[in-house]
């Protein structure tokens, strides 16, 4: 049985989050070249109910993803934040926002949308903060 919204492979998954975000990870700003290697974190962890779609995922180093575990995003930016380096809040809250636009637009998701409303609202009150500093 085909999916009525067929999804992008891993490998062009990762080069369409490149293109739309850059080429360094999202959490801690490293260039993903040479030995930094580039891998696609889902923002809503596949537990959680997120889908493999190029919307719900980011370019992070191998380092970041592993590290992030089950940490949700806001969490995981808080981190980030405290041990000095500067996350690319613009690039997930766009990947968060994309994947709530393609979610009403496409349907289903129902275990993702609690918890994406949650980050959303979280991030984007960083957000705020960061624009009142």
């Amino acid at each position: 049985m085909s999916s009525p919204h067929p999804q992008p492979g891993r490998a062009e998954r990762l080069r369409a989050a490149a293109a739309r975000d850059g080429a360094a990870c999202v959490w801690c700003g490293r260039p993903c070249v040479g030995l930094v290697a580039p891998t696609t974190d889902h923002l809503v962890p596949k537990v959680k109910g997120g889908p493999s779609w190029v919307e719900n995922e980011v370019v992070a180093c191998r380092r970041c993803n592993a590290a992030r575990g089950h940490r949700s995003p806001a969490e995981w930016f808080a981190e980030c934040e405290r041990r000095g380096w500067e996350p690319n809040l613009t690039a997930v809250l766009g990947a968060l926002r994309a994947l709530d636009a393609a979610i009403a637009a496409r349907g289903g998701q129902r275990r993702a949308r609690p918890y994406l409303a949650a980050q959303l609202r979280r991030l984007a009150r960083a957000e705020q903060e960061r624009r009142a500093s």
